[in-house]
């Protein structure tokens, strides 16, 4: 998946540049320069084992995350958010008193709404109650700061464009959490996302679950859908809840 994007992107600037009439002939790149195949693709996930995680590691992940990662894992699993959904939520994006995040996913600008839990809720109370100053302006309306008042997901500050790469906090920290609970460190924090993905499915409501995942729907039925409800939103992630904790869905049934 990673070195499939890299070509694409790679090939994408060279015909950019070509385009923009910045070079004077097209780059030929060869056959070696090919993105895997889907079957190599196939074999490598096969290695790396399932991309999710079970509903009893997820509790065990629970109980020993600090916050304000605990309450980022819990929008994970909650909403389907990754690692920049998480470190670019604004405030304004949420309403903890009606219980709703709505927040167009930024990879894509597609438009998501999420109807919250109440352990989501209590979490993001007590992070945006704790959270830092931030040391830039621009950040001033983001839900998660470091403890030095920066962006989780963020660019380094070198001068020269090129020179910057991307820094991401949530993956050095939740890798820590997934060795001190000796859980296989081979998936990280985005593959809760496939597991909101894998577990939502069972509600057997693919569109509203495309929808809390801002993954955009191609179908001809899509054409024609001018809303999904709001109800529809709710029993997907109270599918994914009642996976998750059980013995809380028995309790509140009885």
């Amino acid at each position: 998946g990673t070195l499939s994007n890299d070509i694409g992107r790679i090939r994408s600037v060279f015909k950019y540049a070509y385009d923009a009439d910045l070079t004077d002939k097209p780059v030929r790149f060869g056959t070696s320069f090919d993105k895997p195949s889907k079957k190599t693709l196939r074999l490598e996930r096969a290695k790396s084992g399932t991309r999710m995680f079970e509903a009893e590691e997820l509790r065990r992940i629970f109980d020993a995350v600090p916050q304000p990662l605990k309450a980022m894992v819990l929008l994970g699993i909650n909403c389907g958010f990754g690692n920049t959904d998480v470190a670019t939520l604004p405030k304004s994006a949420v309403d903890l008193e009606r219980g709703w995040v709505t927040f167009p996913r930024p990879k894509t600008g597609i438009e998501r709404k999420c109807p919250l839990w109440p352990e989501t809720i209590e979490a993001l109370r007590e992070v945006i109650a704790q959270r830092p100053d931030p040391l830039e302006r621009a950040d001033a309306d983001y839900v998660f700061l470091t403890r030095f008042g920066r962006r989780f997901v963020r660019m380094t500050d070198e001068d020269d464009p090129g020179q910057r790469r991307a820094l991401d906090a949530i993956v050095g920290q939740f890798r820590k959490v997934l060795r001190k609970l000796d859980i296989n460190g081979k998936r990280n924090f985005y593959a809760i996302r496939h597991t909101f993905q894998t577990v939502a499915e069972e509600s057997r409501d693919l569109p509203a679950v495309k929808s809390i995942m801002g993954h955009a729907d191609n179908s001809m039925s899509a054409v024609y859908r001018e809303r999904i409800s709001d109800e529809r939103l709710q029993v997907v992630t109270a599918a994914v809840h009642e996976w998750l904790w059980p013995a809380k869905q028995e309790a509140s049934d009885q």
